[in-house]
């Protein structure tokens, strides 16, 4: 297993930058694990664990100048564990405004809505982390550069040499840069025990006070069978109550929302654009975990139920591209939707851009399905009144071995060990 000692750059590194010399103070959320820790504390000159520095907890309620004066950038690492200082991080940078890069904070959950704290707009700029995806990690040439795609539709990209049974590793291994060399098997324990923590001792720890670990487990379990699915709330509760009859919503809800606050699942909202049709979109959200290795140990599976069953390791590597894309996307200012119709017609993954621009990529972990997926893709970008939205920038397939190349109906072909921001 990785040893830590070697840093591996994250795309996230050129993001800290630019925040900390535009505004006072940067926050970054992401699950535990991802390396929050590890990329802000090379940026920060003074650093407070909260997490284990009762002396730092202590010093934000009597004393917060003596931390909040500290050589800078003054990292507060886990900062959620004293919730006041958000506030008292938002009055410093007022106060020694217009100096720049102050603070970083970092966090792995984000405290409950009813937390009394004022907004952070124009002093604190709040960036996502999430697992390494496969560039990052050293699976992905990154040739194929999704900026360069939105930008003037140009893609090439030499075959990485991943297999199938080599993305499946990845899937159950994840982008966690404590596994980056851990076997599956010893990855498969670490994701477990993580799991167990959370469900244990994390939600416990938002204060979510009526809470049953079996139930959370279930739910997990119910997610992760259904990822890349629209499941409905009233269905998630039924498979949680099993035998015994359906869960009441309200604690489906309530556990969602803490798993949400952890980031461990992160949705893909639905893209509603003006349609040249009549029928009507849905709106309900496509379900993912942050990384397909959780989905995968929350089934208790592994490389060898996933080979055997390669139309449900489908819905895992869906969940891994759309992991890499999200953060390719970020990079860019974009965010990651999908499309579907209520005749269900749907797109996987949508990127909009700031500009407006905005692209459409299928999902397909078996490359003969391209054909079926471009096509499927040149009818949709029809559908859409682009006189509204645009022409879209770029139509791709991600798929998983091979070259990227671009057909000749103009979709591209993107295996994800060639794509890169």
């Amino acid at each position: 297993m990785s040893t830590g000692r070697t840093y591996r750059e994250r795309i996230l590194d050129d993001e800290l930058d630019e925040s900390l010399r535009a505004i006072g103070a940067v926050l970054i959320e992401g699950p535990k694990a991802c390396g929050k820790t590890e990329s802000a504390s090379r940026k920060a000159a003074t650093n407070y664990r909260l997490d284990v520095d009762v002396a730092a907890r202590n010093a934000v309620s009597v004393v917060p100048e003596l931390l909040l004066e500290s050589p800078s950038p003054v990292l507060f690492d886990e900062w959620q564990v004293v919730p006041t200082l958000w506030d008292q991080v938002r009055r410093a940078v007022d106060d020694r405004a217009p100096t720049k890069g102050l603070y970083i904070l970092t966090g792995s959950a984000t405290p409950s809505e009813d937390v009394n704290r004022h907004s952070g707009a124009g002093r604190i700029a709040v960036i996502q982390m999430r697992p390494m995806p496969l560039m990052e990690s050293g699976h992905s040439t990154g040739e194929a550069s999704l900026q360069t795609l939105l930008a003037d539709g140009k893609i090439a990209g030499r075959d990485s040499g991943l297999t199938v049974p080599d993305l499946i590793d990845r899937i159950c291994i994840g982008g966690w840069p404590a596994l980056l060399d851990a076997s599956s098997q010893d990855a498969g324990q670490w994701l477990r025990d993580y799991l167990n923590q959370i469900v244990l001792v994390d939600i416990h720890e938002l204060g979510v006070r009526r809470r049953d670990p079996e139930n959370i487990r279930r739910l997990l379990n119910s997610l992760a069978r259904n990822v890349g699915t629209a499941t409905k709330v009233t269905a998630l509760a039924k498979d949680v109550g099993g035998a015994e009859g359906s869960v009441g919503r309200p604690t489906i809800y309530g556990y969602l929302d803490s798993l949400s606050r952890l980031r461990l699942i992160e949705n893909s909202p639905a893209w509603a654009p003006h349609m040249r049709s009549a029928t009507p979109l849905q709106s309900s959200p496509t379900r993912y975990f942050v990384d397909p290795s959780l989905a995968v140990a929350a089934l208790g599976q592994g490389p060898t139920q996933l080979l055997g069953d390669l139309n449900a390791a489908g819905f895992f590597f869906e969940n891994l591209v759309v992991r890499d894309v999200r953060i390719y996307a970020q990079k860019l200012g974009g965010q990651v939707h999908h499309w579907r119709d209520q005749n269900q017609n749907e797109v996987d993954i949508i990127v909009t851009l700031p500009d407006g621009r905005w692209g459409a990529f299928e999902v397909k972990m078996n490359p003969s399905d391209t054909d079926k997926a471009a096509a499927s893709l040149l009818s949709f970008a029809k559908k859409v009144d682009q006189s509204k939205a645009g022409p879209p920038a770029a139509l791709g397939v991600i798929t998983s071995t091979g070259f990227a190349y671009r057909r000749p109906d103009g979709v591209a072909v993107l295996p994800i060990g060639a794509l890169g921001p």
